[in-house]
């Protein structure tokens, strides 16, 4: 019996007319509606016709998470007073429970897009929901492109719905062509803000870590709001693990606490979402509660302030979830859950003054995970580079590029980014590409059920209490008992399944196993010791195992989980197997290159024969005969790295660099740029043939730097000639000395006595820049500076008179300047001669 109370109760009931209009009048719509107020769990319903309004229409719900499509599965279910598998069904990875009676289906918005890969035409489905989009999950972005282009080119009937639960409506509705926006009004109560911030600083998160002493501060947060306040308690922690450390410390509080994840056994969801039986609660959760669960009974939530996004190193093949703070967006919808049913209140443990600090809305995960996934679904779709994708953020080029490369060493696309027939049967298992060739090619060297158990081991982080030893959390995983093993034996069995048949096993003892697995879904990861808990990687980073791994005498490591805090140099191994040199060659083959390696190394040319498994040297010998280009081009990366003074300067070679800059900067082209950047660009140009000729350091040393500079004049236009001219070396001065110009500042300086220019008025010109005449006394001190010898003769000359000639009486200081010879010699030595 449909319970129709109920149904009417739900506020989103009001804004139905307009989605049908919307619908019916363009086919797409963005509907905005917050959390709590049915969109999940109505609209379905009224567009499938379930609720006795319309024909009967086949509608596919898409949710980011298994315990949100379970639960609205559920939940639609119960409002039609049915059980899942009749008229509402739900698939996610590994459980199927629909019937041939089933008109609304929940599904992950994995699943959909695997479903989208078999039968792009969507046959039967008359609407597709995608909830949640305001979450901005790298699927659901997916999703929606590839549904637009069904729409576009297959199917135009075809009616979607972007379901938000925030009004940041905009670019959904312009990526889906101008659709309507349609809102519903939550009914929201007045929810105090309390700012709850540790009495003492704690230190930020970096990789998964949290510092303790916050979930500490958290833990007590909640014990007071339990103090202070009526109702249910839901708090907001970042992951699994902070929820059961602070789970631990709320022992003995007068309530039951529950902990919500996407791996809680799917009886303690049903037992949050069904509400409080009499006595309080407490739940724990993850930001699965923020938008896609309703929890009721909620009167308080405690907000850590933390979230768990994906980040991706791709200079170091490292990619994982990292603890980050989470956004004003995430801030608001979270506190909302407080106000569902009636006043509340949230204590955040944070600071005000911080809040205005923090993002506006998350981070896009095309912006941030590792794409590889993404680009196989794109290569699949016929789309490589997914230029023609409709998507609100594009992805990054770099981030692309490097997902490229990973699908080309695993088989998955061709030179062209084309899809593969390998590649194809990748997509279908449901897995990351990695996970799916260690699944395949394990499978083959391995057997089908043993290559299974440890990719679902990988698909599925163990919980930190397995350890750090691959093998012996695949040990534990066997015999356990708890939730992550029934999840673990559940898609044990589903990948088992996608390759039954695939090989025997060998001999291969089940650790061997574990690790070739492993190493065959990180190839870069597999890591040679260095010493004393240190390994060296083949993507070259750095990994160091905890003091008490029992992983760190091993030769060899597989490492599955590793990151990396943004103040340490190396990587710390969280979940790593032991394997051997042949079986690091087997899974990462692709990384070893033999050949000459002649490097600048400590200050001078090395030169070996080495065989390399990416950056782990397998072996190495000197070479006595290195190729000379490539012993060239080890010199000139020495010249970048410690700079042209390897060679030999002069005076007059520093000098004719100068002068040549001043040309260049005054009169451009053809004068050369002699820049360090321009000339280690060009050394072709000017410093052969003695650079081919050049062995060592000693060699470069040999270089006149000088007359290799000459090389560059422009000899070829004739301009070469006028080098003395245009910038002489040295000016001669009406005393008859020939001074040396400096070239080093912006303008060219002439540096002389002052009794040497009398009777010359004109300030001397180079390349037609006047040169700035530093103005010395007899005893070679500057007196003045000038750039107009006019002008100082008549006002400045007598000023520098008055002071100079008590202190210098044997030279010549006339009143008059221009009426008196120049001279370098004192007064008596004009007389004598």
């Amino acid at each position: 019996m449909i319970r129709t109370e109920a149904l009417d109760r739900l506020p989103v009931r009001t804004a139905v007319p307009a989605l049908r209009r919307a619908l019916d009048d363009r086919g797409v719509a963005v509907l905005c509606a917050p959390p709590g107020t049915g969109k999940t769990t109505l609209v379905p319903l009224v567009l499938a016709g379930l609720t006795g309004e319309g024909p009967v229409r086949r509608v596919v719900v898409a949710e980011p998470r298994r315990i949100a499509a379970r639960a609205a599965a559920r939940r639609m279910a119960w409002l039609l007073g049915e059980q899942p598998g009749g008229r509402i069904g739900f698939t996610v990875r590994g459980e199927r429970v629909v019937g041939r009676d089933t008109v609304v289906e929940v599904v992950t918005t994995g699943v959909l897009l695997q479903r989208l890969q078999r039968d792009q035409e969507l046959a039967g489905v008359d609407a597709v929901i995608i909830d949640e989009c305001h979450e901005r999950h790298l699927d659901a972005d997916t999703v929606a492109a590839f549904l637009l282009d069904v729409r576009e080119a297959i199917r135009p009937d075809l009616r979607l719905v972007a379901a938000s639960a925030t009004t940041d409506a905009e670019g959904w509705a312009r990526l889906l062509g101008d659709a309507p926006v349609v809102e519903a009004e939550g009914v929201s109560y007045p929810v105090e803000v309390l700012w709850a911030p540790p009495v003492r600083p704690v230190k930020p998160p970096h990789g998964m870590r949290v510092d303790p002493a916050l979930l500490t501060h958290v833990a007590a947060t909640v014990r007071r709001a339990l103090g202070e306040r009526e109702g249910d308690v839901l708090c907001f922690l970042p992951g699994v693990g902070e929820i059961g450390r602070v789970a631990g410390q709320l022992a003995g509080v007068d309530a039951e606490v529950l902990q919500v994840h996407g791996r809680a056994p799917a009886a303690v969801q049903d037992a949050v979402l069904a509400g409080s039986s009499g006595g309080r609660r407490v739940v724990l959760a993850t930001s699965v509660a923020e938008s896609s669960l309703t929890v009721p009974g909620v009167r308080v939530v405690v907000d850590s302030g933390l979230a768990r996004e994906p980040r991706t190193d791709h200079a170091r093949g490292l990619s994982a979830l990292t603890t980050v703070r989470a956004s004003r967006a995430a801030g608001r919808q979270r506190a909302g859950r407080a106000g569902r049913e009636a006043p509340g209140a949230v204590y955040r443990c944070w600071d005000q003054a911080e809040d205005g600090r923090l993002a506006r809305f998350p981070a896009p995960e095309i912006k941030v995970a590792d794409l590889a996934a993404f680009a196989l679904q794109a290569a699949c779709w016929g789309d490589p580079d997914a230029s023609s994708l409709a998507l609100l953020d594009p992805p990054p080029a770099g981030a692309m590029g490097a997902a490229r490369e990973v699908l080309e060493a695993i088989g998955a696309v061709d030179g062209g980014g084309r899809v593969t027939e390998r590649g194809a049967r990748m997509s279908r298992l449901g897995l990351h590409p990695r996970l799916a060739r260690a699944l395949l090619d394990g499978a083959r060297e391995a057997g089908a059920r043993r290559a299974a158990e440890v990719v679902a081991l990988l698909s599925e982080e163990p919980p930190r209490e397995y350890g750090d030893d691959l093998a012996a959390a695949l040990r534990t995983a066997r015999r356990g008992q708890d939730g992550y093993a029934a999840r673990w034996k559940q898609e044990v069995r589903r990948l088992s399944g996608q390759v039954e048949g695939a090989g025997s096993g060998g001999a291969r003892s089940d650790d061997a196993v574990v690790g070739l697995v492993a190493a065959l879904a990180f190839p870069e990861r597999v890591a040679r010791a260095r010493g004393d808990g240190a390994f060296l990687m083949a993507s070259g980073t750095g990994a160091e195992l905890r003091d008490a791994s029992r992983l760190r005498s091993a030769p060899w490591l597989a490492v599955a989980v590793a990151d990396r805090p943004s103040h340490a140099v190396s990587a710390r191994v969280r979940l790593a197997a032991v394997i051997d040199e042949p079986t690091a060659l087997l899974a990462a083959g692709h990384l070893r290159v033999r050949g000459e390696e002649v490097r600048w190394v400590d200050g001078a040319v090395v030169a070996r024969a080495v065989d390399r498994l990416g950056a782990v040297e397998l072996a190495v010998r000197p070479l006595r005969q290195p190729d000379p280009e490539l012993v060239r081009g080890a010199l000139v990366e020495g010249l970048r790295r410690e700079g042209l003074g390897l060679l030999r300067w002069t005076r007059d070679s520093e000098q004719l660099r100068l002068r040549l800059a001043f040309l260049h900067r005054v009169l451009g082209p053809p004068w050369p740029d002699v820049s360090d950047g321009a000339l280690l660009a060009e050394t072709g140009a000017w410093l052969e043939p003695e650079l081919s000729r050049a062995r060592r350091r000693a060699d470069l040393g040999r270089i006149d730097a000088g007359q290799a500079l000459r090389r560059l004049l422009p000899w070829a236009t004739g301009e070469a000639v006028r080098l003395d001219e245009l910038a002489p070396e040295r000016i001669e001065v009406p005393s008859g000395s020939r001074i040396r110009v400096e070239y080093g500042g912006e303008q060219p300086v002439l540096a002389v006595k002052l009794q040497e220019l009398f009777g010359m008025g004109e300030t001397p010109r180079v390349a037609g820049v006047p040169v700035l005449v530093h103005l010395l006394s007899p005893a070679g001190r500057p007196a003045a500076v000038t750039a107009d010898l006019a002008s100082f003769w008549r006002e400045g000359y007598k000023a520098v008179r008055a002071e100079l000639r008590g202190r210098y009486p044997k030279h010549p200081w006339p009143e008059d300047p221009a009426t008196v010879p120049a001279t370098r010699f004192t007064s008596a030595r004009l007389k004598r001669s």
